[in-house]
């Protein structure tokens, strides 16, 4: 290490008498990035340029670029590394990328022939998709105004209340066959795959299902008789 200016020590870990050790001595400051020797090293093999994103132990952005350090002689001397912080860019690319990952979520879910519903821990559904105004007769609008519990027949209130609390916990239910009732009263026969919506910090906070009639030879072999 020849020199630095004092904002580089605020990225990777670098103090005065630092200067005059090997860069190999240095252990960067930089998070799940290991390859500062070598790609240095690379770059005076092969004198291209080399940019890099990194991300500093404060949780900022660096464009990272290594290139070569010519003398006015044109000799190659050394490497210089210079950090520009791209932390702004970064986070509007990853909005933009969460944003499109919902914008492609919305259209699967807009165009699925399953009901695809959501609803909090209430049981207020919060949710409802195309499919499943198709497939049960309410609207959206009146499925916002609606409550789960509205759509199970009685008997089987009590099966989903378990379940519910089985995916609260966080364990993971396989799909099963249920009936859930129509907006005209019938009783349709689905399968019902059941998943639990997590915040950031691990909490449960809504259930969302995909609901899927079952066809005729499908209910055929559901049946069960006893004597």
């Amino acid at each position: 290490i020849l020199r630095f200016t004092p904002a580089a020590t605020k990225i990777i870990n670098l103090i005065p008498s630092d200067v005059g050790r090997p860069i190999g001595d240095i252990v960067p400051n930089l998070i799940g990035y290991d390859r500062l020797l070598a790609d240095v090293q690379a770059v005076l093999n092969t004198l291209a340029i080399k940019a890099i994103e990194v991300q500093s132990a404060n949780g900022r952005w660096y464009m990272m670029r290594i290139q070569p350090y010519r003398t006015l002689d044109n000799v190659i001397e050394g490497a210089v590394l210079s950090f520009v912080d791209i932390t702004e860019i970064v986070r509007i690319r990853d909005t933009l990328y969460k944003t499109n990952e919902l914008l492609r979520l919305a259209v699967v879910v807009r165009d699925a022939r399953d009901a695809i519903t959501v609803q909090d821990l209430d049981g207020r559904i919060l949710a409802w998709n195309p499919g499943a105004v198709r497939m049960y007769g309410w609207s959206e609008a009146e499925a916002l105004a609606m409550n789960v519990r509205e759509r199970v027949p009685p008997g089987l209130s009590e099966d989903m209340k378990s379940l519910n609390k089985q995916l609260c916990r966080g364990d993971i239910v396989a799909p099963y066959q249920s009936v859930r009732l129509g907006k005209s009263g019938e009783q349709l026969s689905v399968q019902v795959t059941a998943t639990a919506l997590f915040h950031e910090k691990g909490n449960v906070y809504a259930i969302a299902t995909t609901e899927r009639a079952l066809a005729a030879p499908e209910l055929a072999g559901s049946v069960r008789a006893r004597k």
